[in-house]
């Protein structure tokens, strides 16, 4: 069966190229759009024999659309522009998964190239962010960490503080076996 996949579903996370090797990706917050747009100019040669067709190496547009916020990989963004600074970008999919669980996902290194935002009187601060890449997008399978899967997904957190030792904050997320149990029925 063919699946439409959503745009709501296709996200994108950054971090600083340098930082690889200590800090995961972060998922851009609040996002409202994410432009991919790989392409490859052709030119056609004309010959006694037909058309010649030579093409270009792949050349890739990466822009997202974002409502303003004080998230530190917002703040990244806007300072790799006027520092010049290598940016992993990575953008997953989430409702397209292999076997294994693994989302499909497109990574790619490059620099922020443009940070515009926008600060209408009457709503939110708006930023859309562009990317020049570098080579050609690599296409693969991911996974989330726990902290990259708290922030795509609302978790559940019970009242209490939450903590290092007690993360769920005493609470106990519902699962589909809770469906119909009720403690004074016995059920």
């Amino acid at each position: 069966m063919v699946k439409v996949l959503k745009g709501e579903k296709t996200l994108l996370f950054a971090r600083r190229h340098a930082d690889a090797a200590t800090k995961e990706m972060q998922l851009v917050p609040y996002q409202t759009g994410l432009t991919f747009d790989p392409s490859r100019d052709s030119d056609s040669t004309a010959t006694k024999s037909g058309s010649v067709n030579t093409t270009s190496s792949v050349e890739t547009d990466l822009e997202v659309n974002f409502l303003n916020n004080t998230s530190e990989v917002a703040d990244v963004l806007l300072q790799a522009l006027f520092d010049g600074t290598q940016m992993d970008m990575e953008i997953v999919r989430t409702d397209r998964q292999n076997d294994k669980g693994e989302y499909e996902a497109w990574y790619m290194q490059g620099s922020v190239s443009e940070d515009s935002n926008d600060n209408d009187a009457d709503d939110s601060s708006t930023r859309d962010v562009s990317f020049a890449v570098d080579g050609t997008p690599k296409h693969g399978w991911t996974t989330f960490t726990p902290d990259q899967q708290a922030d795509v997904d609302y978790l559940f957190k019970g009242l209490a503080a939450v903590t290092d030792e007690d993360k769920d904050g005493g609470g106990t997320a519902w699962t589909d076996a809770d469906n119909g149990k009720d403690a004074d029925s016995g059920k």
